[in-house]
C-alpha cells in the first residue's frame, strides 16, 4: 500500500511517550507508532458503528427471519 507523508502536531508529553515506546523497541519508529495508533482508533470506530447498527435491529423480527422456512418438512430441503 502506498504511503503519504503528513505533518502532525503533538504535545510534548505525548511525543515523549511515543519516543519512549520507540526506545523500548515496541515500535521501530515514531511513524510506525503513530500509524498503528491511527489504525487502532479507526478500527474501534468501525466496531462502534457496527454495534450501533446492530442495536437498531428488532430481535424478534431477526429471529423470525432466521427461522423462516425451518418449519418445512426436512425431506423438502436440498441435499448437501
Amino acid at each position: 500500500m502506498s504511503k503519504t507523508k503528513v505533518a502532525i502536531t503533538l504535545d510534548q508529553a505525548s511525543l515523549g511517550r511515543v519516543d519512549e515506546l520507540v526506545r523500548e523497541s515496541l515500535f521501530a519508529s515514531r511513524s510506525q507508532a503513530i500509524q498503528e495508533a491511527v489504525d487502532e482508533k479507526l478500527a474501534r470506530l468501525d466496531r462502534r458503528r457496527l454495534a450501533r447498527e446492530c442495536a437498531k435491529l428488532d430481535p424478534t423480527y431477526e429471529k423470525a427471519l432466521a427461522e423462516e422456512g425451518l418449519s418445512e418438512d426436512i425431506s423438502e430441503w436440498p441435499e448437501y
